[in-house]
C-alpha cells in the first residue's frame, strides 16, 4: 500500500508540473492586468521589475530548471531535513489597545505580526489559512496562528506586501474587512487582486505615503522580490516593504525580499529612526549550503539589513510556519543567533509564537560592517554543519 501511495503521489506531482508548464506556455486567459499606468524606473507599462536587476529572481531557487525544482519539492526527493508535523504553541491573548509610545508586538506566524502602539492595531501580511496556495493546495501549517482569529483585537491598519499566497490570503482579508473595516495599504496593482474578495485597498507606488494621523503615515518602500498569483501574471503587481512613521521611532516591515543591491534598507532608514524591524530569515535554502536565494534573504543577509536600517530592535519572521524551502525547521533561528554573535550585534532575536513582546524605546545603534566573506568564515568556524 505504501508503494502504491508513493507512486500515486509522484503521478499527482507530475500532473501538477505539466499543468504549470502548460499554463506558462499556452493560455493567455490566465494572465491578468492588475495595473495600468505610465512607465517608471520599475514599471515598463506592462510589468513591474526590480531596478537593481531581475536575473536572480527569475532563476529557479536551487539552480536548474523550474520543472525539476517542483518535481523534487513535491516528491520530497531533494534530501531535505525532516520538519515536525506540528509545533506546540502556548499563546497569550494580546491587549485590546496599547496607548502612547509603548509598543507591543505579537508574532502570529510566517510574516503576520500584530504591532500595537499609539492606540493603533497594525497587522502585516495576515494569513489565517491552513495552507499557502490556490484552491486549498500548497504547503500546510506546522504551527497554528499565534492568535486565534476570534481573539484578535480590532484591527485598524493592514499592510500587504505582495500577492503571493503565503502573504496575501484573500479569505483572511475578507474576514478582517467585514469585521473591522481597517485601512488596507498595499503596492500598485495588488488592490485589484484584493478587490476580487470584495475588499477595498489603497495601492501606492514606492515612495508614496498615506497619512493616518499627525506624525503617523504608511510609506510604501522598495525591496527586492517579484509577484504572481498564477503562472502567466508574473510581475503584473508590485511588491514592497513598508515604513510606518511613528512618534518615538518607526516600524519597518520588510515584506518578502532578497538582498538585491542592498540599498533599500538605507532608503527606509532615511525616513527616520527605526524602532522595530520585522525581517525575514527563512525560505532561503534550495541547495546544500545555500545562504540566500534571489528572492529571500537568510539570516546572513538579515543581520546586515538590520545594521543598515540602524534599527534598535528586530523580530525575525518568515520561518517556522509553512515549509517553503529545504533548510531544517530550526536552522533560521540557530543561524541568526550565530550571525549576530559573529557581527557583534544585539536586539535581533526570535520571539515565541503568540507571545506579546514589549518593544523597548528607540536607542541609536552604531555597529561596523562585517564583510560577508568574514561572516561566512566565522560561521564555518562555529560549525556550519549545525546549520543544515
Amino acid at each position: 500500500m505504501a508503494a502504491v501511495l508513493k507512486v500515486l503521489a509522484k503521478l499527482v506531482a507530475l500532473l501538477l508540473i505539466l499543468f504549470g508548464l502548460a499554463v506558462t506556455i499556452v493560455p493567455r486567459f490566465l494572465d491578468r492586468i492588475y495595473y495600468r499606468g505610465p512607465a517608471s524606473g520599475h514599471f515598463d507599462t506592462e510589468r513591474f521589475f526590480n531596478p537593481d536587476g531581475d536575473e536572480d529572481t527569475m532563476r529557479a531557487p536551487g539552480g536548474g530548471g523550474r520543472a525539476g525544482f517542483f518535481w523534487r519539492y513535491l516528491t520530497g526527493s531533494d534530501d531535505r531535513p525532516p520538519w515536525p508535523a506540528s509545533v506546540r504553541i502556548d499563546p497569550v491573548a494580546p491587549p485590546d489597545r496599547v496607548q502612547g509610545q509603548r509598543m507591543v508586538a505579537t508574532w502570529v506566524g510566517h510574516a503576520t505580526v500584530l504591532v500595537q502602539t499609539q492606540g493603533l492595531n497594525i497587522l502585516t501580511d495576515p494569513i489565517w489559512a491552513d495552507t499557502a496556495g490556490p484552491f486549498g493546495m500548497g504547503p500546510s501549517r506546522v504551527a497554528s496562528p499565534g492568535i486565534a482569529f476570534d481573539r484578535l483585537p480590532r484591527i485598524d491598519l493592514i499592510v500587504v506586501s505582495h500577492n503571493h499566497y503565503d502573504h496575501m490570503d484573500l479569505d483572511t482579508l475578507r474576514r478582517l474587512w467585514l469585521r473591522d473595516r481597517p485601512h488596507i495599504v498595499t503596492s500598485l496593482g495588488n488592490d485589484s487582486v484584493i478587490a476580487q474578495a470584495g475588499v477595498p485597498a489603497t495601492a501606492l507606488d514606492w515612495g508614496q505615503r498615506l497619512a493616518l494621523r499627525p506624525a503617523i503615515s504608511v510609506v510604501v518602500t522598495r525591496n527586492h522580490h517579484w509577484g504572481s498569483r498564477w503562472f502567466a501574471d508574473r510581475n503584473r503587481a508590485l511588491w514592497s516593504s513598508f515604513t510606518i512613521t511613528l512618534p518615538g521611532g518607526n516600524l519597518f516591515f520588510a515584506g518578502d525580499t532578497g538582498m538585491g543591491d542592498g540599498r533599500w534598507p538605507v532608503e527606509a532608514a532615511r525616513l527616520g529612526p527605526v524602532r522595530l524591524a520585522l525581517l525575514p530569515i527563512g525560505a532561503f535554502r534550495f541547495a546544500p549550503g545555500q545562504m540566500a536565494s534571489g528572492s529571500h534573504i537568510g539570516p546572513v543577509d538579515a543581520v546586515e539589513v538590520y545594521r543598515r536600517l540602524g534599527a534598535a530592535h528586530a523580530i525575525p519572521i518568515h520561518w517556522g510556519t509553512f515549509r517553503l524551502s529545504y533548510e531544517a525547521y530550526d536552522t533560521p533561528p540557530a543561524l541568526l543567533a550565530a550571525s549576530m554573535r559573529c557581527t557583534g550585534q544585539r536586539g535581533f532575536t526570535p520571539v515565541a509564537l503568540g507571545r506579546p513582546v514589549e518593544i523597548g524605546p528607540y536607542r541609536p545603534t552604531a555597529v561596523a560592517e562585517t564583510p560577508r566573506d568574514r561572516l561566512l568564515r566565522c560561521l564555518d568556524a562555529a560549525g556550519a554543519d549545525r546549520f543544515r
